[in-house]
């Protein structure tokens, strides 16, 4: 890319000038002409073909439309209103046209008698045709115009429409962007071997082609040229932060499995691991023995067993004499991790300890000196981890639960916790992220899967009923109960009110105990709002079935264990993500007992609210789940994602263009293999280009 052109700041642009450059820069991000050019319009409008009046016979059809206007009215209507009335013929007929604003305006600009292009959609009333406030093109000046076959559509915002920078008046700018553009402003950014390999078109014709195309087959060839470019510097970055940390970034390395490890396997440990989880403990003990600092995401589904695969590598650490730390989104969730590791390292002698801001005074002061004195071996808690008093004496392996729900700085801050170096990091998710992204997000990382459920373990029942319905999930309820087990209940979080979520959860707390009366049955009552010594109350209750029903908002949604539970209720489940969904029916089917998941709607439920509800009930993959998930909603929509800058993309879908990505890392991977150092010549434009992209970019890939 040229430093002369496309750094020239955007209000020397024709047509913008200060106040809409103000408006681009504030609303767009829109600060030079290089900004503008890569704002890539989202839709397009073919305007290859004309049509003419007579053929018109549906209301609401678009059509485009070459003739004279024969005649302009201003006329008034109620309220002295004024609005611009025109007739328009072409060879077959004649069409009413009508503008209710702008109308002097417009009086003004256009000329009876003129030719025209017309664009805009019919309307058709008792027989009658008309056009309410087309777009008219004279039609010498549409002969001359750069444009191509199809009318590029670009996202624009309120207030730049007001000041005349609507989809048509960012198109206007764009063509004045080109018009001044030429090749020479165009720096070509993949090797000519690519080009021709992958028969892909040049960058200033891509660009060209994409903002204003002369047909379909020459758009999909810029998309896909532009869609590859980007996808593949992504990857190149991505793979050469992970080959550079393996190289550079040195871990400690942990030799022997030892007396622990090999006592909890023999005497402690309460079921025969799964294939999966025996696959991915070789990987990390691997990594953990390699010399190499480990960096290894490891993904499973709902009730996979990533806790105990956390554990065990624990116990290898400690083995070699080194600390653990585990840290938890939640205090909930941290604590339970803390009383199931409690209970698993019972009598083998390791110090574990728990730590949260709820943890004060003297007790705190106490823990932080044992810490960093080396005198406790496993530190489970909350973000109060990442506290700057929080140090460790030889922290060796650090696991994030739930990884999505830290910032990228947050997490960074774990690399600063031990004085001899950076400890090994294993991040954990029960959110299960769809191929594409796993390449994108993780790249980076190297990447460990356990997709096998321990052995007992049933698929939950899943249904959907609505409110008719209600009576039949009642009597179910009072059924399950009667056979000894728990109930969860749970309601959606509103964000945009926070008071009426629980107004709606005591509603339906009120509700249930006309039916489950306290003479007969104990309710817990669990929301965010509480404190947390209530939450934790609350909880334990429902954990040691002192309570059959737990009515809760999402804060149960992460890592609560109850095996005895097993039904979960989701109310108003069309309000709920497909991740979300699936992340509070695993609380369930969690024993040996059929578990059950009722999702409840209204009867009006949105098309995309349907295609969730009908994929819970089709399926319990995960994985499948996750894929669903970004087909509805983007990439960029799936939890925990926008907090990446690689999801912003200019032109790339993850959602669609799994098959550019999938090329793309696999051109990368085998370009640094046999180039690591990008030093051959024909390589000289990716290096170049990798050198600007890491200027720009902060390196988080170490922990994320």
């Amino acid at each position: 890319m040229s430093n002369t052109l496309l750094d020239t700041p955007i209000e020397f642009l024709k047509g913008v000038g200060t106040a809409r450059a103000d408006l681009l820069k504030t609303e767009l991000s829109v600060f030079k002409f290089g900004d503008l050019l890569y704002k890539f319009p989202f839709r397009y409008v073919d305007k290859s073909t004309f049509q003419t009046i007579k053929d018109l016979s549906y209301d609401g059809v678009s059509a485009q439309l070459k003739g004279t206007l024969v005649s302009l009215e201003l006329v008034k209507g109620a309220n002295n209103r004024r609005r611009l009335v025109g007739l328009f013929k072409d060879s077959s007929g004649f069409v009413e046209l009508i503008w209710f604003q702008r109308a002097k305006v417009l009086s003004e600009i256009l000329v009876a008698g003129a030719k025209y292009v017309l664009y805009g959609q019919l309307k058709i009333y008792k027989g009658k045709k008309s056009f309410a406030h087309p777009e008219l093109e004279l039609l010498e000046k549409a002969e001359k115009s750069i444009k191509g076959a199809f009318d590029p559509v670009y996202y624009t915002t309120e207030k730049l429409s007001g000041r005349g920078l609507d989809a048509k008046g960012i198109r206007k700018c764009m063509v004045a962007l080109f018009e001044k553009l030429s090749k020479r402003d165009i720096v070509e950014n993949l090797p000519e071997y690519l080009l021709s390999s992958l028969k892909l078109m040049g960058k200033y014709d891509a660009l060209k082609e994409v903002h204003f195309p002369t047909s379909q087959a020459t758009l999909e060839a810029a998309q896909k040229r532009l869609k590859f470019e980007e996808l593949f510097y992504m990857q190149m970055r991505l793979l050469q932060t992970k080959a550079i940390r393996k190289r550079d970034i040195k871990g400690f390395v942990f030799e022997i499995v030892g007396e622990k490890f090999n006592r909890f396997f023999a005497e402690k440990l309460p079921f025969t691991l799964t294939g999966a989880q025996k696959r991915v403990i070789k990987e990390i003990r691997a990594d953990l023995g390699s010399g190499i600092h480990m960096n290894r995401l490891v993904q499973g589904d709902v009730g996979s067993g990533k806790t105990m695969v956390a554990l065990m590598c624990m116990l290898i650490a400690i083995d070699n004499g080194f600390q653990n730390c585990m840290m938890a989104p939640t205090e909930i969730l941290a604590r339970q991790h803390y009383q199931s590791v409690m209970e698993y390292v019972s009598g083998l002698g390791i110090r574990v300890a728990f730590l949260s801001g709820t943890v004060k005074g003297k007790k705190r002061a106490e823990l932080l000196k044992m810490l960093a004195a080396g005198d406790i071996d496993i530190l489970i808690g909350t973000h109060a981890l990442i506290e700057d008093p929080v140090i460790f004496k030889n922290l060796g392996l650090a696991i994030i639960d739930e990884q999505h729900r830290f910032g990228v700085e947050q997490r960074a801050k774990l690399w600063r916790k031990n004085p001899a170096g950076p400890p090994h990091v294993l991040v954990m998710t029960a959110t299960p992220i769809p191929r594409t992204l796993a390449m994108t997000l993780y790249g980076d990382l190297d990447v460990s899967v356990i997709d096998e459920l321990p052995p007992g373990r049933k698929d939950v029942t899943t249904k959907h009923f609505t409110e008719t319905r209600r009576p039949h999930v009642l009597n179910f309820m009072h059924h399950e109960i009667k056979k000894g087990r728990q109930i969860y209940v749970v309601y959606p979080l509103i964000e945009e009110s926070e008071k009426l979520d629980l107004q709606n959860l005591n509603s339906g707390y009120e509700m249930l105990l006309q039916y489950f009366p306290p003479e007969n049955f104990n309710i817990s009552v669990l929301h965010g709002k509480m404190k947390p010594k209530d939450k934790d109350f609350e909880m334990e209750r429902f954990v040691s079935g002192k309570t059959h029903i737990m009515v809760a908002t999402t804060v149960i949604e992460v890592g609560v264990n109850v095996p005895n539970a097993s039904v979960m209720i989701i109310e108003n489940s069309e309000r709920f993500g497909l991740s979300q969904l699936h992340q509070l029916r695993g609380r369930v089917g969690r024993g040996a007992e059929q578990s059950y998941c009722i999702l409840m709607t209204s009867y009006k439920v949105s098309k995309e609210g349907r295609e969730r509800i009908d994929t819970m009930v089709r399926t319990n993959n995960g994985f499948e789940i996750a894929e669903a998930d970004m087909q509805l909603r983007g990439a960029g929509n799936i939890e925990g994602v926008q907090q990446s800058g690689y999801m912003d993309f200019a032109i790339a879908n993850l959602a669609t263009d799994t098959p550019i990505l999938t090329a793309a890392r696999h051109i990368a991977e085998k370009i640094l293999h046999a180039d690591s150092a990008l030093e051959d010549p024909k390589n000289a434009i990716i290096r170049r280009e990798i050198v600007k992209m890491h200027k720009k970019h902060k390196n988080y890939g170490r922990i994320s």
